[in-house]
């Protein structure tokens, strides 16, 4: 299967994308990973991504494109794949139905993770790091530490990106809103398109996606 998933920041889609891809037996393809595997492996469009990344640019879509192209031709994604974080906007959109196209294949389904927006805040703005471990995260309401303000793993000192404040999340939905939104509509003209709760339990979120992938 070749799957897009699309959803809000804060909606949950790299936690659902690698199970969905160790459900379905296909490779979890995601624009962060695909920035740090041509950066750290020296690729010329890792190369070119890094000159804009250090000069605070955007990278710009041709460059992510060609990293996506590349890594859909790799030999683990000729039975299928799944897609998180790309297509980001139209212009993906329509340069990735250009790849299908051209290798006579195209996507089997888009799943739209629908999260309200008050949530998507409360999500993000409640999570705190550990100063000494960034991967370990509590939540002030869903997963709060046992003291607040301390890591209950190492004891370092929680604290809250800079990215994850509230104006910054308003900010990013923002950007969601008027640059990938519209995506949703490009694939629902294709019929493409299946919309999906993303509140409640984790494994409630997976089994409802992979329902809608059954034939």
């Amino acid at each position: 299967m070749r799957i897009v998933l699309v959803g809000p920041p804060g909606a949950g889609k790299g936690t659902q994308a690698a199970l969905l891809a160790k459900n379905l037996g296909i490779p979890h393809i995601s624009t962060g990973d695909l920035f740090r595997a041509n950066i750290s492996q020296g690729t010329e469009l890792g190369r070119r991504a890094q000159e804009f990344m250090r000069a605070g640019d955007l990278v710009p879509d041709e460059i992510t494109i060609g990293m996506a192209k590349a890594r859909m031709e790799q030999a683990d994604a000729a039975e299928g794949f799944l897609l998180d974080g790309f297509p980001r906007n139209l212009a993906q959109a329509e340069a990735l139905d250009d790849i299908l196209r051209a290798a006579g294949l195209s996507l089997d389904s888009v799943l739209d993770l629908e999260v309200p927006e008050d949530e998507v805040v409360k999500r993000i703005a409640g999570r705190r790091m550990c100063r000494n471990d960034s991967s370990h995260i509590f939540h002030v309401e869903y997963t709060p530490p046992k003291a607040e303000g301390v890591c209950d793993v190492c004891g370092g000192e929680l604290y809250q990106r800079d990215d994850d404040r509230e104006e910054t999340v308003r900010k990013r939905l923002e950007v969601y809103h008027s640059e990938t939104e519209p995506i949703i509509d490009y694939y629902k003209a294709q019929g493409l398109v299946t919309t999906l709760s993303a509140l409640g339990a984790v494994a409630d979120v997976t089994e409802r996606a992979l329902a809608a992938l059954k034939p």
